[in-house]
């Protein structure tokens, strides 16, 4: 199932439901990551200027929490990982800001926070408390975490090498931080529903829109990837072990899980 909304971006509805969500129009999230080359100030631009078109509220959300932490599990000294990681947020923040200033008059709401603005919030402290639970009780849901955490650091383990337990740990407790709003970003952010954007789709999506019990996005929660059109030659996913970083993320499966069960 895919809708291309302009010429520049295609969009790829993760299930029917998602789509639904998608013809709303209520809220878009996109996430965007320190360090990965993907999002540049005119990759923003283009971003904000394709969302405000289409949704009535934009929120760009940036990773800032545990960044030190990931870069000293792989390899940085201490102070140095706290200087990059300083360096990469600082960065990330001024690319997004540039991005959307030279979007020109947004047509929308268009918000830039920090992932830690967030740390406050009741709701995303419920759910950030859900997500850790899960984590430790939910089989399906932690293998689902261990798959998306190979996805995106598996080039940085050396060769011949296995991800140690405090690097796992460390990966968890990053993608614990944004999983709330890929669960619940309406019950968040107060809006009617909402569609988490990105430009791959993660190994964990597949546990999060799947019917049954676990930890579960809410029906008013969609998930989409949206790529740039020039990227939209369907690929077959590598298995998970051999997956790289974020920078480097392989193209999502076509079709959504309702189709693909169907098929």
């Amino acid at each position: 199932m895919t809708i291309t909304a302009d010429a520049s971006f295609e969009v790829l509805p993760f299930t029917r439901t998602c789509r639904h969500i998608w013809e709303d129009g209520d809220h878009v999230l996109i996430g965007v990551s320190p360090g990965n080359s993907y999002f540049s100030s005119e990759r923003i631009t283009s971003l904000a200027q394709w969302a405000t078109t289409r949704f009535a509220q934009v929120d760009f959300v940036y990773a800032d929490l545990h960044v030190d932490r990931m870069f000293a599990a792989f390899g940085y000294s201490r102070e140095h990982a706290q200087k990059r990681a300083a360096k990469e947020i600082k960065a990330v923040r001024r690319r997004i800001l540039k991005g959307v200033e030279e979007s020109g008059p947004p047509q929308a709401d268009i918000r830039v926070r920090a992932l830690s603005e967030f740390q406050s919030n009741p709701v995303y402290q419920l759910l950030h408390r859900r997500v850790l639970h899960f984590l430790e009780t939910d089989d399906d849901f932690r293998k689902g975490c261990e798959e998306m955490a190979l996805h995106f650091v598996g080039s940085k383990v050396p060769e011949g090498e296995s991800i140690t337990d405090a690097q796992l740990q460390v990966c968890f407790d990053y993608m614990a931080a944004e999983l709330p709003f890929f669960v619940d970003t309406p019950s968040i952010l107060d809006v009617p529903s909402s569609v988490a954007a990105y430009h791959v789709r993660m190994p964990l999506t597949d546990v999060l829109f799947a019917r049954g019990g676990g930890l579960r996005a809410t029906r008013n929660q969609a998930y989409a990837v949206v790529r740039p059109e020039a990227a939209a030659a369907p690929a077959p996913a590598p298995d998970t072990a051999d997956r790289s970083s974020a920078p480097q993320d392989s193209a999502p499966t076509e079709g959504t899980v309702d189709e693909r069960r169907a098929a």
